[in-house]
């Protein structure tokens, strides 16, 4: 979720380079044809080069923002985004999205103290694990850095059925750090983490304690940055040796003139520290774009990604030509390199 307005936006010049890389790596991917199912791992035929996809095709409630998705052992995929009490949806083919209602149709009083009273929640972070969803998610007002991440578990994902947990980590105004857009990883070893941050001083991480999902110890750690500059909706995903992060660059809930982009480094630790392709710290303001504004398809960013049967899916929201904000699914690949690319 974005908290501070900001003007930056890509020049032609980026958006020429970021063809000419996918052009030279043999990675240019071609724009979705009208009936692509891109969502459900089927694309068309190439047409013409482009340097990212359209969306696949999702219907029904596709109307969503920061999205959030897991997947249950039955198959069933459950969708969580900022909304009054987290609103939910599902599918059982990644394409189809049917509202579910929300986690907590009677409000989150608990969280008053930190949205001003309001129940609507931000950027759920949600995942299944150990027969239970566990969901983190953020409660702030925009512009400020008084902000909690709570977490709360189900075992249905149902509405109502969530129970509150209670607060992971708050962020005060003397802080110079922003405790929003939490993401749970699980490295390699089993241990937990959760990286979280917008703005300020950029992306955080700290560990949690698998038992209970909250905070362990006092570890505490800064995984990206851009000098004060956007940056926010952390997602990190481990694929063949290497963690990825992804994060979101430039201004969200802009509509059609957001300039939301994704970008993403890669660490042989989930700690850290991440680089981007060109071998820069993301603590230093690097990344790599895999997927930003094309066409009518505005500001698409607050990524996640599931591993999912056929390949990692790329979960996004993005704004249309009238402001709109939708649900945009694509799958990723990743190259020789083992850099990942949407298509």
């Amino acid at each position: 979720m974005h908290q501070v307005p900001v003007r930056s936006t890509r020049s032609a010049r980026r958006r020429q380079a970021a063809v000419a890389l996918l052009v030279a790596a043999g990675l240019a991917v071609t724009p979705a044809a009208s009936g692509t199912t891109a969502a459900s791992g089927t694309t068309a035929a190439p047409a013409a080069v482009a340097a990212y996809p359209s969306p696949g095709v999702v219907t029904g409630s596709v109307g969503v923002h920061d999205p959030e998705v897991a997947k249950s052992p039955s198959g069933t995929y459950l969708l969580a985004h900022t909304g009054d009490g987290i609103t939910l949806k599902t599918s059982s083919d990644r394409t189809q999205w049917n509202d579910a209602g929300a986690a907590f149709p009677n409000g989150v009083p608990w969280a008053h103290t930190y949205t001003n009273g309001s129940n609507n929640v931000w950027a759920p972070d949600i995942t299944y694990v150990n027969g239970r969803y566990y969901m983190y998610y953020s409660a702030s007002t925009f512009g400020s850095n008084r902000s909690g991440i709570f977490l709360a578990t189900s075992t249905t994902g149902a509405q109502g059925s969530w129970t509150n947990q209670g607060l992971v980590i708050e962020s005060r105004t003397s802080d110079n750090w922003n405790a929003i857009d939490p993401n749970l990883v699980i490295d390699q070893s089993g241990r937990w983490y959760m990286s979280f941050g917008s703005f300020w001083s950029g992306i955080k991480m700290i560990r949690l304690d698998p038992a209970t999902g909250k905070r362990s110890g006092t570890e505490f750690r800064s995984i990206a940055g851009r000098g004060g500059g956007a940056v926010e909706a952390p997602t990190i995903h481990y694929r063949n040796g290497y963690y990825y992060l992804f994060v979101s660059f430039d201004a969200c809930c802009q509509g059609a003139n957001s300039t939301y982009r994704v970008m993403v480094g890669r660490s042989t630790s989930v700690t850290g520290p991440y680089v981007d392709r060109a071998g820069t710290a993301m603590t230093s303001g690097g990344g790599t774009e895999i997927l930003a504004g094309h066409g009518s398809i505005h500001g698409p960013g607050h990524q996640a990604v599931l591993a999912d049967g056929d390949a990692d899916a790329l979960f996004y929201h993005y704004y249309t030509d009238s402001g709109a904000s939708r649900l945009g699914i694509n799958l990723l690949g990743y190259d020789s390199a083992g850099w990942p690319y949407v298509y």
